[in-house]
């Protein structure tokens, strides 16, 4: 962001990110917790790294806005999503994704 540049924090603030890339490993296998993604354009490399450490379940790739900041720049887009998400999730597969089982019900 410009306000790291313009306060010469640039470098500090990069300084997780550098000092913890060692353990930036994809896991074994995917976690089991179903998963939503919301991507705006600009922030197209989710994909590939999504898909590899989580279950990914929903994916929407929003028309407005761009980086990675959806909260502000499209809320209501991303609001809608998240409700369409949680509201598609049926106990059973809340269950089945908790516990690794599925559900008989």
């Amino acid at each position: 962001m410009t306000i790291h540049w313009l306060t010469d924090t640039a470098g500090s603030s990069a300084r997780l990110y550098r000092e913890g890339a060692s353990a930036w490993e994809p896991p074994a296998e995917p976690g089991r917790t179903p998963t939503a993604v919301a991507v705006l354009p600009g922030d197209s490399t989710v994909r590939r790294y999504a898909k590899v450490a989580h279950d990914v379940v929903r994916w929407s790739e929003f028309p407005v806005g761009g980086g990675h900041f959806a909260a502000l720049q499209a809320p209501l887009l991303l609001a809608e999503d998240i409700r369409e998400f949680f509201m598609a999730l049926s106990p059973r597969s809340m269950n089945s994704a908790t516990t690794g089982t599925a559900s008989s019900g």
